[in-house]
Order: structure tokens, then sequence, then C-alpha cells
């Protein structure tokens, strides 16, 4: 066997496994970064801040968009939520 078998078969990560991972962060990060500049743009940069921090959403499960982000949730359904709730126009979405 060699190493890096071995050590796929041993339980640890293998460079295929590692790379995935990096890949799932990357695009987390460029989804929230994204979310985050929909927001500025819709709110502005002062007013987007406290919808996220303040704004409780039913849609979100009566929590803030800070939150259910910290909680794990789909920035795609966070933003959904945001939408409906601010009623942002169709080509904001």
């Amino acid at each position: 066997m060699t190493k890096p078998a071995q050590k796929a078969a041993s339980g640890a990560l293998c460079p295929r496994s590692l790379c995935a991972q990096a890949c799932a962060v990357s695009l987390a990060r460029v989804r929230l970064t994204v979310f985050w500049e929909r927001m500025r743009t819709q709110f502005g940069e002062v007013y987007a801040d406290s919808v996220a921090k303040d704004h409780v959403l039913a849609a979100l499960g009566d929590r803030t968009v800070n939150q259910a982000l910290a909680d794990g949730e789909d920035v795609k359904k966070v933003w959904r939520a945001v939408c409906d709730a601010f009623h942002v126009p169709e080509r904001l979405r």
C-alpha cells in the first residue's frame, strides 16, 4: 500500500477529502460575501447591520439574520427570508 492509501485506510483524511472540505469552506465564504453585498445594496451600510442584528424573522424560526447564520442556516434561505420580510424587489433577489 502506498503512503496516501495507508493514511486513507487508517481513517485519516485523504488529499481529495481535504480539497473537498476546502472548496466547501471557500464556497460558503463566497456565498456569505455575496449575501452581505446584497444586504448593503438593499439597506445601506449601517442599516444592513441593524437589520441583521435587530430584526427577528418568523421565517428564520424567530431568529435574527445574525443568529440564523451563526446557527449554520443556509445563506440562500436567510436571504429569501430577508427579501420576503422587507419586500425586496424581484430584480434584487
